[in-house]
């Protein structure tokens, strides 16, 4: 079996000579000093940690999973001492705010941990990115007493963060949850309610566990309108900041038993007037709680993404050493009883699927994650607009491509060890049951596709989709007199028209009938996700080749890259087509049933 190792080389790749990431973080004054070296060191301690540390605990955590005893959970083996580690490395802190403890690095430096991360640890990394999310969106909408009084903590791993939005009747539609906020006296409220499907609300990993809970108060407006965010600890934080002893009415009231992510506690949470602290504005809560969702789903998609990978270096040695049969050209090792399997068209099919998908989801993600930088740190304001603009149209077809191909490619992975792909000795049936829950958590990857062809084009008439025929355009211009990428920019010319006139048919016909919208959303969120993996691709081939004429130090690598989009585009493009047909089709036959008959 092969154990995980972190893909530097193809991370490097993109971070520098792709999205030349140094430049980009130097134009910005909070994170100028993220030099080149920088971001190679973290990047290698990274791949450290996600190899020798994360690693060898995933399959023993996914067999022990988490034990839950009277309301306390217990983590398998080997995970408190990981997370120790983890936290005495400074990496809770990695992208905190440096007025609290933090360290102010990119998003782009850490979304290439977290896929790491996921890759060796899925379950692991969740407790991880929970507190990351929450800590942003208190640093970004607490109050400064709240953020003296957690944020330092939480940077510093002793305490950890959840967030507690699902209720047993509400999910996508959170307008309707019941959990209640009292005012108190002393500015302080009083929480009452029951969540579900929270990760990581209890374990034994921290000190203390801070609650960021959606909850209405007595007299907020119905519906959305009417969401507060609160913070909630599991025990109560005295006025000098620190743990006086007393419990906050915070209990677990059972944890899940999952398909994967086992050591993972998924828990049903309990406030039974629990003291809790506004954060940000009354009734502003759930576009608070974006704050953190937005990257929680980015995270989704890495999670898709580390997983697709680590199936992929499994099945590419397993691909290289096991033999079956012989080449259909004739026998390639006529001195061996059989050819390894990587002779078989079909093999190498499956294989270069999971490496174009994998490397195309690796630059969106780093894409995205570039732009929600760019909307945090940049100093010209309608730079950060734009960015946000394009995070706003991003977000959720990374979360629902990506984690859409990385399931695929972990099916795929194991269907190139056959019968030994099922067993769980090599450990890709578990990246399979793992790879599995992104596409549902954060927000099901329907909700993401209705999202992006509702709220995000045709209510606001495609014009966020402009923002990004923009960026594609400036690309093309910046290559127009480049005569290798002539063949690739018409490629991505035709992809782009395809695109824009695929989204003018769908705008035209929601106009008579409501439900061409929801009709035509998956298979538009897969033809968006197509386009963004072809304007990945042709980046990545003209780096490649200026990179190739600069230097013959890599040759071999770069010409890999180039060859696995070629792939790309001549046998994963061409389902652009069959998706327009999709959406053509319309909503009839989708509609023409009556309840009764299904």
């Amino acid at each position: 079996m092969t154990s995980y190792r972190a893909p530097l080389k193809d991370i490097e790749f993109l971070m520098r000579d792709v999205f030349d990431a140094e430049k980009l973080f130097a134009s910005m004054p909070d994170t100028e000093e993220v030099t080149e070296d920088l971001i190679l060191a973290i990047l290698e301690e990274a791949g450290k940690i996600s190899e020798r540390l994360l690693g060898p605990i995933n399959q023993s955590g996914d067999e022990q999973g988490c034990q839950f005893n009277d309301g306390v959970v217990t983590t398998p083996a080997g995970f408190k001492e990981a997370y120790k580690a983890y936290s005495e490395g400074g990496w809770s802190s990695l992208t905190g705010d440096t007025d609290f403890g933090g360290q102010g690095m990119p998003k782009m430096l850490s979304s290439m941990f977290e896929e790491m991360a996921f890759a060796a640890n899925s379950s692991f990394a969740l407790y991880t990115i929970l507190n990351t999310g929450a800590t942003l969106t208190l640093s970004q909408h607490g109050s400064e007493e709240l953020k003296q009084t957690y944020l330092p903590k939480m940077y510093e791993g002793r305490w950890t963060g959840t967030m507690c939005l699902t209720e047993s009747h509400a999910g996508t539609d959170l307008g309707m949850i019941k959990s209640r906020a009292v005012p108190g006296e002393d500015g302080s409220y009083t929480i009452t309610g029951t969540k579900i499907f929270i990760t990581a609300g209890e374990h034994d990993l921290s000190e203390n566990i801070i609650h960021l809970v959606l909850a209405k108060l007595p007299d907020a407006p119905a519906g959305p309108r009417g969401i507060s965010l609160f913070l909630v600890p599991k025990l109560a934080v005295g006025n000098d900041g620190e743990l006086n002893g007393e419990l906050n009415n915070v209990s677990c009231g059972s944890i899940e038993h999952k398909m994967g992510i086992r050591a993972s506690a998924t828990c049903v949470m309990n406030f039974d007037q629990s003291r809790g602290f506004l954060v940000g504005e009354l009734n502003k809560g759930l576009s608070h709680m974006f704050t953190m969702m937005n990257y929680e789903r980015l995270s989704m998609g890495l999670q898709g993404n580390g997983l697709a990978e680590s199936s992929y270096q499994v099945a590419a040695a397993y691909a290289k050493d096991r033999v079956q049969g012989r080449a259909p050209s004739g026998a390639l090792k006529p001195e061996a009883n059989a050819d390894p399997i990587l002779v078989h068209p079909d093999v190498r099919r499956m294989l270069l699927t999971m490496r174009a998908n994998i490397l195309g989801g690796r630059a969106l993600s780093l894409y995205v994650a570039s732009q929600l930088d760019q909307s945090r740190f940049h100093p010209d304001e309608q730079k950060r607009k734009k960015a946000a603009d394009l995070v706003a149209l991003l977000i959720p077809v990374q979360k629902a491509y990506c984690s859409d191909r990385g399931f695929d490619s972990c099916v795929l992975g194991q269907q190139v060890l056959g019968g030994h792909g099922y067993v769980a000795e090599w450990g890709l049936e578990q990246n399979v049951r793992d790879a599995r829950i992104a596409q549902i958590y954060e927000g099901t990857n329907g909700v993401q596709a209705l999202d992006l062809m509702g709220r995000k084009t045709v209510r606001c008439n495609g014009e966020l989709l402009a923002v990004l025929v923009s960026e594609i355009e400036d690309f093309q211009q910046s290559q127009k007199s480049v005569d290798a990428m002539q063949s690739y920019l018409q490629i991505l010319e035709q992809t782009k028209v395809h695109l824009v006139e695929t989204t003018e048919k769908i705008i035209a016909s929601s106009e008579s009938n409501p439900d061409e919208v929801g009709a035509a959303s998956y298979a538009y969120m897969e033809l968006m996700g197509l386009s963004l993996f072809c304007f990945m691709w042709v980046r990545m081939i003209a780096a490649a080749l200026n990179t190739r004429e600069e230097s013959s130090s890599d040759k071999d690598y770069l010409d890999s890259l180039i060859k696995t989009g070629d792939f790309f585009f001549a046998r994963l493009l061409p389902k652009g087509h069959a998706l327009a047909a999709e959406i053509s089709a319309g909503s009839g036959t989708l509609m023409a049933m009556t309840a009764e008959q299904f």
